[in-house]
């Protein structure tokens, strides 16, 4: 499934410029980028009220399309749409009318007609979501919940908002990624996000886990912990995507925790203030040492919160853009 990534950022946004569709944050400005984030950053409160329910999506039916195994995802997803007042609809692919040779089109057009106005898209195919969205009706948004190896734009943008937490800012902070890279949507989400908002980006692993001229997104490839951590203020840690690798890249989970896993030694050569962030699942003495994923640096529980507020951010935006633009239509 080839990827024009001129035309997904067309199809995100609508002739007012607003958020129709959320597919990748390639293309979407410092704008835009922000926006998010004060609009997520608005809805953290929702969270901490004794009813956790905004009216925004009132009326409106969330289907969530998951073709991948997902909890924290999906589960926060729901919980966002909850919160916005949606109905929710959570379609067991495995037992739906797709095993039973039923096409996706087929599917999808059924949903639409029984006036589902959002779908919430995890699949396995790089690009998969904007196949959809290119097909929907024009009242439905879709939101991409991670694609193959190339998007998790939910994800870069609820890291995002928790480095602006943190650190305040994103100009001069030095950010270092780190693990497995070649097969990580979440690490090119971020690094588009990054390279936006000014950041200085450097990505760390063996050079079987870098993308061949992984340069040209703009970041630092380092093949070493202590280049890669030095005088860095965020460090990233990547799960292994065991599942999406063909043949042996690693000569085992010991070695690479040896040379690439965060410990309490290599977490020193960066900044004293540094802080400590990981997507999920967490593989414990694989990619981090459990005494620094629940150590003071650690803000990988805070990024679980932060990320219902971004998913309620991104959902509202989208349905408003679609409204704007249906609005439109109608006057003209």
């Amino acid at each position: 499934m080839t990827i024009l990534h001129d035309d997904v950022t067309r199809a995100q946004l609508n002739r007012f410029g607003q958020l129709r569709h959320f597919l990748t944050l390639e293309g979407l400005g410092r704008e835009m980028l922000t926006r998010i984030l004060d609009t997520a950053e608005s809805f953290i409160e929702v969270g901490s009220r004794q009813i956790k329910k905004v009216p925004l999506l009132r009326g409106k039916t969330v289907a969530n399309l998951f073709f991948e195994p997902s909890t924290r995802t999906r589960t926060t997803f729901e919980l966002a749409a909850q919160r916005l007042s949606a109905d929710v609809l959570n379609i067991n692919i495995s037992t739906s009318s797709t095993t039973k040779g039923e096409t996706l089109s087929d599917m999808l057009q059924n949903l639409e007609y029984m006036k589902v106005d959002m779908f919430v898209v995890r699949h396995a195919q790089s690009g998969a979501p904007h196949f959809i969205a290119s097909r929907v009706c024009p009242h439905v948004s879709v939101i991409n919940a991670g694609d193959g190896r190339h998007a998790h734009p939910t994800q870069g943008m609820l890291d995002m908002l928790t480095i602006r937490q943190y650190k305040q800012r994103f100009e001069g902070l030095k950010v270092a990624i780190v693990g497995d890279i070649q097969h990580s949507r979440v690490a090119r989400s971020e690094i588009h996000a990054l390279n936006t908002l000014g950041a200085e980006v450097r990505v760390v692993g063996p050079s079987t886990l870098l993308p061949p001229g992984i340069e040209a997104l703009g970041v630092t490839p380092c093949d070493n912990m202590k280049d890669g951590l030095d005088g860095a203020d965020v460090v990233i840690m990547l799960r292994l995507q065991k599942e999406r690798m063909d043949g042996a890249l690693l000569p085992s989970e010991r070695e690479f925790f040896r040379l690439y896993g965060l410990t309490r030694e290599k977490l020193a050569w960066a900044k004293p203030d540094a802080i400590v962030m990981h997507p999920g699942p967490i593989n414990r003495e694989v990619e981090i040492a459990s005494d620094v994923a629940d150590g003071s640096q650690s803000v990988i529980l805070p990024q679980v919160t932060n990320g219902i507020a971004v998913r309620m951010a991104v959902m509202s935006m989208a349905m408003s853009g679609q409204i704007a633009e249906l609005t439109a239509d109608d006057e003209v």
